[in-house]
């Protein structure tokens, strides 16, 4: 089954002007909100989607805190639409209406599908220069400007916090999905068929009443763009909760905050791509497993210059 990736995110929250305005200083464009909520893009289209608690149209809450209330994913065709409406259809509800399949996975987390909104991209990377390599940026042309762009320019990844990770997995294995990798007790990292990040949903085995979402992410550009992307978002007032550093795992460099959505929500670039030749290590979750190394965000410093004149040596 051909299934990309998350092409949305939606929540119900407390706040829709607090959330509003998190996601669009987080770097998001805001698509048709208005007081009651909207989207906030992505640069390819994918977004996080915004509406009161109460509002009627929402698939059902967790029965938790999570704000969590739809996974949407997007596929590469209507055939695989076809596909995963022939297996779902054989042991739940599935509801097709306007080119998008509605259902619920094993623990009841609400799940969309759609064939894809996302819009190709033709943007570079973060250029690189090292010694031994040709250079990637040529004479004059600067590594780093302090206006530049550091946007979000795909949505890459989800986290649930699951009472029954073996149940979720042998749920999502059913559509395709594997696990390139584990932590041992804790939950696999797993990637549809349509993709070769190294993952687009881990899941995390935790108490019931825990159950939801733990932290989404978009992809940046680099870690350049996580950096400075985090730093204007500090600067903006928003309390880091972990980060900047860079992850064992799928290798990509990450930042997490706290957020009004009732999740955190991360900054990440440069993910490990897999292919089906490879073979899903497994190992104890602790901190070393969790990152190669990890930073702490400080206020900007530099050198004073010499003593004042009298102060001792």
């Amino acid at each position: 089954m051909n299934i990309i990736g998350p092409d949305a995110l939606v929540f119900g929250v407390d706040d829709v002007a607090a959330c509003a305005q998190y996601l669009t200083d987080y770097g998001l464009t805001p698509v048709g909100v208005t007081a009651a909520g909207g989207r906030f893009e992505a640069l390819d289209g994918t977004c996080v989607e915004i509406r009161s608690q109460s509002d009627p149209s929402l698939p059902p809450a967790l029965g938790t805190a999570s704000m969590l209330r739809e996974t949407v994913y997007g596929v590469a065709d209507a055939a695989t639409l076809d596909a995963i409406e022939a297996e779902l259809a054989r042991d739940r509800a599935v509801v097709r209406q306007g080119g998008v399949l509605r259902t619920a996975d094993d623990l009841g987390f609400a799940l969309a599908f759609q064939v894809t909104v996302r819009k190709p991209l033709a943007l570079p990377a973060e250029a690189v220069n090292a010694p031994g390599a040709v250079p990637q940026r040529g004479p004059n042309a600067l590594g780093l400007s302090p206006d530049m762009a550091a946007r979000p320019r795909s949505l890459s990844h989800v986290v649930y916090f699951v009472p029954d990770a073996a149940k979720a997995e042998a749920f999502y294995a059913r559509l395709g999905f594997v696990c390139t990798d584990r932590f041992t007790g804790v939950g696999p990292f797993l990637r549809p068929a349509g993709t070769q990040d190294h993952h687009t949903l881990f899941m995390i085995q935790t108490p019931p009443f825990m159950k939801g979402c733990e932290h989404f992410t978009f992809h940046m550009g680099g870690p350049t763009d996580v950096l400075l992307a985090g730093t204007r978002f500090v600067e903006k007032g928003y309390q880091s909760f972990w980060g900047p550093g860079r992850h064992k795992f799928g290798s990509n460099w990450f930042w997490y905050f706290n957020s009004p959505l009732g999740c955190h929500v991360e900054y990440d670039a440069d993910m490990d791509q897999h292919d089906d030749s490879w073979a899903a290590r497994e190992v104890p979750m602790s901190a070393d497993a969790s990152q190669l190394f990890l930073f702490q965000h400080r206020e900007k410093w530099a050198p004073s210059g010499p003593p004042p004149a009298g102060a001792p040596h």
